[in-house]
């Protein structure tokens, strides 16, 4: 049994870090990194994902973490925290990238591109992506200003015309350069 690990949101300037643990018994056909399927399609797969896994969890790290911990710590938190929520064993842990945040696990290996060679990974990807970019879709309608469900706080020409106008909120990482820039800039 395969724990695949993904994470998503890490170089947005705004929003939550959130990281995807999924264990499946069988491959779901359609399963591929979540950048390379539509909205549409995430969305009936996450469907998929949570009824036919036999365990999944999902790590949210707030940007106001992601400011005191640093990035890498706080993807490290957000895989921990799912990897917390699942309770059936595994025999291995996949998390997709070059890099393994969870170390002091035995079962953990980082692989290069296993969002799209490791079907537990795939749909790690997947539910993480859907859960966030919902989460941003919500926090549109409290900071409508920001068109967070447009760019879900990615760096677009949007997102910066927008921070122009309207200064920072409470949804963005200060710790992060453009964000930095433009609070010395108002100050």
């Amino acid at each position: 049994m395969i724990m695949g690990i993904d994470e998503v949101g890490r170089g947005c300037w705004a929003g939550p870090v959130v990281a995807g643990a999924v264990i499946l018994k069988r491959r779901i056909p359609g399963l591929a990194d979540s950048k390379k399927l539509t909205k549409a399609k995430r969305e009936v797969l996450d469907v998929h994902i949570r009824k036919q896994a036999v365990a999944f969890g999902l790590g949210w790290v707030t940007p106001a973490e992601v400011d005191d911990l640093g990035l890498t710590e706080a993807v490290r938190l957000a895989m921990q925290r799912a990897v917390d929520q699942i309770q059936a064993d595994c025999d291995e842990i996949i998390i997709d990238g070059n890099y393994n945040y969870l170390p002091n696990d035995s079962r953990s290996r980082a692989v290069i591109k296993a969002d799209d060679k490791v079907a537990a990974v795939s749909a790690a990807s997947i539910i993480a992506k859907v859960a966030r970019d919902k989460y941003m879709a919500e926090m549109a309608t409290t900071y409508p200003a920001y068109k967070f469900e447009s760019h879900v706080g990615y760096g677009t020409a949007m997102h910066r015309a927008a921070l122009k106008i309207h200064g920072v909120c409470d949804l963005h990482r200060k710790s992060y350069a453009p964000i930095k820039v433009l609070l010395a800039d108002l100050a």
